[in-house]
């Protein structure tokens, strides 16, 4: 069970900490379907794979200066996509 807290600007925080959690999970989420989309088509070896290369990789990079992921994630993921880029 989850006690509510009584003090107005603590009501305020439990509902801001809600948003945020959603909002940070909706886009460290797309950032691994973007990843996900890249190794599928360089897989395939499409011709749509530099492109998708780019959003993954700006997908990284905006989670990375979000705060999602540490900076030493991002570069490690980066690094592994332009392997097989």
């Amino acid at each position: 069970m989850k006690l509510m807290p009584q003090i107005k600007s603590a009501m305020k925080r439990v509902k801001t900490a809600q948003s945020a959690t959603l909002r940070n999970a909706s886009q460290k989420s797309a950032m691994r379907s973007a990843i996900k989309n890249f190794e599928t088509s360089a897989a395939n070896n499409t011709d749509n794979k530099e492109d998708m290369f780019r959003t993954a990789v700006r997908a990284i990079d905006m989670a990375k200066a979000k705060g999602l992921i540490k900076a030493n994630k991002a570069a490690r993921d980066k690094s592994r996509l332009a392997k097989l880029n």
